[in-house]
């Protein structure tokens, strides 16, 4: 049954192609409705492999210094959930001597990098993770001078 506000545009309609010309512009609409939630599922379904593709990479590289993947979900019109977005942390810590600080440094680096398509977060991580290698340059350079100047392996130069 149609609704009497709708039965004037009904009535135009038939008036103007028919009965069947109604019904075909109503099958049109709904095609075209349609087509838009696909497309829209379809970029959700490519985000999806996005997110998954570029946590694991940083799951893969960072390893032990890498805690639990956690994804964030966007509600599709079909009435399923899509990952949209995603993390994995990444602890940044220092070992127990310079030498391992400046291991632990580069697999952090490598973590946040190793995504095809770095976003500016794990820039940041990945630059943390310089200047903790830096430091423990640093730590490590004094260490060996001190060491070198000790054992009388050093050179003194007179102008």
């Amino acid at each position: 049954m149609i609704q009497s506000k709708n039965l004037s545009k009904f009535l135009l309609m038939i008036g103007f192609g028919g009965l069947d010309s109604a019904f075909k512009q109503e099958d049109l609409k709904n095609s075209i409705e349609r087509l838009k939630k696909q497309q829209i599922i379809n970029q959700l379904k490519i985000t999806e492999q996005k997110v998954k593709a570029h946590e694991t990479a940083h799951k893969v590289a960072g390893g032990d210094l890498t805690g639990p993947v956690r994804y964030k979900y966007t509600k599709g019109p079909d009435g399923k959930l899509y990952i949209t977005g995603g993390e994995v942390p990444i602890r940044i810590k220092e070992g127990k001597t310079p030498e391992e600080t400046i291991q632990i440094a580069r697999k952090i680096r490598k973590a946040a990098l190793a995504p095809s398509d770095p976003s500016a977060q794990d820039r940041a991580v990945a630059s943390k993770a310089s200047i903790l290698e830096m430091k423990a340059r640093i730590e490590l350079s004094k260490y060996q001078d001190e060491s070198s100047y000790k054992k009388g392996s050093y050179l003194s130069i007179f102008v």
